[in-house]
Formats: C-alpha cells, structure tokens, sequence
C-alpha cells in the first residue's frame, strides 16, 4: 500500500490521517521530492482507467502556461512527468488498484 502524498495538500493530509487511523500498514511516497517515472505513472493511470487529461489538474499554472487544454494525452503525461505537481493528489495504490483521494474518504475502498 502506498500512497502518493503531497504534505502541503490538505486533502493529501486528510487521506494520509485516515490510513494511520485506520492503522494501515502503508507507505508514504512524497512524490514531488521523488517523482515517477513514465512507467510507474502509467502503471498507475491503468490502475486508476484514466487518461492522463483526467488526471492532470487543470488550475495549476504549470497546466495553463503549458497550453495543455489542446495537448494530446501523450504531451500531458510528458509533462506530469516533468512537473510532478500536476498530477492530482492524492493517489492510494493497493495490489494493483488506485484511487485518487479526492474526496479522502474515496482511500476507504480500497482499505475496507
């Protein structure tokens, strides 16, 4: 069980205090200090049955100034990569599934 964690993302904080609620046995992975790499994202896109556009978040200035509203799925994975903050937080990946905790409740399904 690890989860994708952004400690300054409150909603990150919020599934991260469910996990050690719960008393999960989990790893945390700041994934802004150690970012994926392309496989380990796709990996975790097929987990999750999303393409990058619907992974990507869409109101950081990284998305705007990379004019990627009219980027193919292939130039917003590049950029996820080069720019890990605009991949959506946090991620719960477990035995070859994922959900993004958005709300942070949504890590229940896949601890319960």
């Amino acid at each position: 069980m690890i989860l994708l964690h952004n400690p300054r993302c409150s909603k990150s904080r919020q599934a991260l205090a469910i996990l050690e609620e719960r008393g999960c046995d989990f790893q945390t992975r700041l994934y802004l200090e150690e970012p994926l790499s392309k496989s380990e994202l796709q990996e975790i896109l097929g987990f999750l049955s999303m393409e990058p556009s619907e992974l990507v978040r869409k109101g950081e200035q990284a998305y705007k100034d990379g004019n990627l509203k009219s980027s193919t799925e292939e130039e917003i994975l590049d950029a996820m990569l080069i720019e890990p903050k605009l991949i959506e937080r946090p991620i719960l990946v477990v035995s070859g599934k994922a959900v993004v905790g958005r709300p942070p409740e949504n890590v229940l399904e896949l601890i319960s």
